[in-house]
């Protein structure tokens, strides 16, 4: 069985958990009594043990690197672990295991010694006290290391701050992209969803991601050019953006807006697609709602209009007929004149109702052009537009 099989890993809790949720403040920081050290025993010193060979590659060695006795004395320590520790050589190994590792019991020497034996590997996540008390997080490499018949711990550290940071703005940022109330899509350049959160998930009507994650983008979205669209757009390391309206599972449809940008590697490689998905149906009902009401608006306008541009005519036909009463017969001239205004304002009306009937649009538009009257309510008059003609009636 290989040592990688036989890894043991223990994690442990700093001693002072508040240092964690300010490391900026760590420094200055009064830590509860430590024990006394414990002086080393009477096993023979590293130096004399190993040979030149042995002390150059534990000197050189890039991790921190302590040797201690199997009660957690520490025996000695590579410039990196000094570094890191910001202790000396020599108040460095007066020390135990237990005053460094932040939390670290005489229990915690005890299974480590278990757990080294047969030769086995122990990792340890743990956080490591500085000599000023400051704590940073590690990982810690222990296997028994066997001098000269001499038995000791072998301790490479490594200090994780940063992977840490990294890790917790990685984990930031998955909880926010799951719990974002937009829909966010993450596919190849082939269209093969990687990822789906779960507001992604409900746009199409399905109530689990892993439903929709394998499916490509052209079984997901309407028009297969539409999707070839964006790939390639994306490929060409640009941006697109558009309205679509998308089919869910109940057959029902909902309007969204669709933003897509390409997707890098660490080495800014382009290996996908991340698109964000904005459900805008109620803006677009809203919207829709919004002019149905401004038609019917217009559309009183122009009942008003066409009372208007029917009564001139209307009333023209009227007169003359009642002069052609009282006048009878007697005046040919004047009732030849009244005549022929009635038919003309009865062809007037026979032409404007027709007009109205092909009414196509209407509009309103501003009655005189300027700055001080445009948008005012009192100057606009109403435009009747009429198919096949230039003739505009206006109030």
């Amino acid at each position: 069985m290989t040592r990688s099989s036989q890894t043991m890993r223990i994690d442990i809790s700093p001693k002072l958990k508040g240092e964690l949720k300010a490391p900026e403040k760590t420094q200055g920081l009064t830590p509860r009594p430590e024990p006394a050290p414990q002086m080393p025993d009477k096993s023979p010193s590293i130096h004399a043990l190993g040979n030149v060979d042995f002390q150059e590659l534990f000197q050189s060695v890039y991790d921190g690197a302590i040797i201690a006795n199997l009660d957690g004395t520490i025996v000695d320590a590579n410039p990196r672990a000094l570094s890191f520790l910001r202790y000396t050589q020599a108040e460095l190994t007066v020390l135990n295991l237990t005053h460094i590792v932040s939390g670290a019991t005489p229990e915690t020497i005890a299974t480590l010694k278990t757990g080294v034996s047969n030769d086995r590997f122990v990792l340890m996540q743990a956080y490591f006290a500085r000599k000023d008390q400051s704590i940073f997080p590690s990982e810690i490499a222990v296997n028994l290391l066997t001098i000269r018949g001499g038995k000791y711990f072998c301790c490479f550290v490594r200090d994780i701050t940063v992977r840490q940071e990294a890790e917790e703005m990685l984990h930031t940022i998955r909880t926010a992209v799951q719990n974002a109330a937009t829909g966010i899509v993450i596919s190849d350049l082939n269209g093969q969803i990687d990822y789906i959160n779960q507001a992604g998930a409900r746009l199409w009507g399905e109530s689990k991601p892993e439903s929709i994650t394998g499916s490509n983008l052209k079984q997901l979205i309407p028009g297969e050019d539409t999707v070839t669209a964006i790939l390639a757009t994306v490929q060409r390391g640009e941006s697109w953006s558009g309205e679509l309206i998308l089919s869910r599972k109940d057959s029902t449809t909902i309007h969204v807006q669709l933003t897509t940008a390409p997707n890098r590697n660490a080495d800014e490689e382009l290996i996908g697609v991340v698109m964000s998905f904005l459900d805008i149906s109620d803006r677009i009902r809203a919207q829709d709602a919004e002019q149905q009401a401004e038609r019917q608006r217009v559309m009183v306008e122009s009942l008003g209009a066409a009372c208007h541009h029917l009564g001139q005519p209307a009333t023209v036909l009227l007169a003359s007929l009642e002069l052609l009463a009282r006048i009878g017969p007697s005046d040919k001239d004047m009732s030849g004149e009244l005549l022929k205004s009635s038919i003309d304002a009865a062809e007037s009306l026979r032409t404007m109702l027709h007009n109205l009937n092909d009414i196509t649009e209407y509009r309103t538009t501003p009655y005189i052009e300027s700055q001080n009257t445009v948008g005012v309510k009192e100057s606009r008059i109403l435009d009747v537009l009429l198919p096949f003609e230039d003739t505009i009636l206006t109030r």
